[in-house]
């Protein structure tokens, strides 16, 4: 199980309001976590779920959000993590399943193995195909968890940890620190709508993907349904600027050609 010590902490960190071991500082693990904003990540490597090797370096190219849990915690990390899909769900279905990934790292080695974090993910009903679960080696753990300003202490019951979800930038810097035992769509869904509409268009981009960032860009989140939803409005506006530009042009047009016209001597 995972805890923490104050109430302030639960706003600030996103940690339990429940006592915990006086080795855990909240504020020193919100200033580590703050810390590493802008920062790039290191190229480490991992296993997935089955024991392949995977590096971070892979993930480059489109967002990537990325948890920590142990999957010894049958409290807090299970929570958090079905919290996190109801999000991701949500900023899916505005956003698209193909315009980020998500990993969640096994921290407590050797517990954390391929295998446990497997049957983690099973037993949370995770099954997306941008959602990997990945195990570090336990020599890398703790430069791992350095980098991403993660900040966990060992207690008897299990782990004190900063509760936070950080979001890296498609090329590979981290972006910003999401934190909390719950998450709102918008929470997770504006920030990686922000990286996602943000990225420069490559000269060779298709209709396809062009369409596709005019589609997020007229999403918004909707706090009553808790889901991303197009608006319809924006679509009508740009219609309507698109019809305006056109006649403008088309007007412009017929004026040059009637100018050209008046400027032809006669023929007798």
């Amino acid at each position: 199980m995972c805890f923490n010590r104050h109430a302030l902490v639960a706003t600030l960190c996103g940690l339990l309001a429940l006592p915990s071991s006086a080795a855990f500082d909240p504020e020193a693990a919100l200033r580590a976590s703050q810390a590493v904003v802008g920062q790039t990540l290191p190229d480490y490597t991992l296993l997935d779920r089955e024991g392949r090797p995977v590096r971070l370096s892979s993930y480059r190219g489109k967002p990537l959000l990325v948890s920590f849990i142990y999957t010894g915690c049958f409290q807090v990390c299970p929570t958090t993590t079905r919290a996190l899909q109801s999000a991701l769900k949500a900023a899916q279905d505005g956003l698209g399943t193909n315009q980020f990934n998500i990993v969640s790292i096994g921290f407590n080695q050797p517990a954390d193995s391929p295998q446990a974090l497997r049957s983690f993910a099973a037993q949370n009903g995770i099954n997306y195909p941008n959602w990997e679960f990945l195990s570090p080696h336990a020599s890398i753990v703790a430069d791992l968890t350095r980098s991403f300003g993660f900040s966990h202490v060992a207690t008897p019951a299990g782990f004190d940890h900063i509760l936070q979800a950080t979001l890296v930038d498609a090329q590979g810097r981290i972006y910003r620190q999401i934190y909390g035992e719950s998450y709102s769509g918008d929470k997770l869904g504006e920030p990686l709508k922000q990286l996602i509409t943000g990225a420069p268009v490559a000269n060779n981009v298709s209709l396809s993907a062009i369409l596709d960032r005019v589609r997020i860009l007229c999403t918004v989140y909707d706090p009553v349904t808790g889901e991303y939803r197009v608006n319809n409005g924006l679509f009508l506006e740009i219609a309507g600027f698109l019809t305006f530009l056109i006649s403008i042009i088309w007007f412009f047009i017929n004026e040059w050609r009637t100018q050209r016209k008046s400027r032809q001597p006669l023929r007798t």
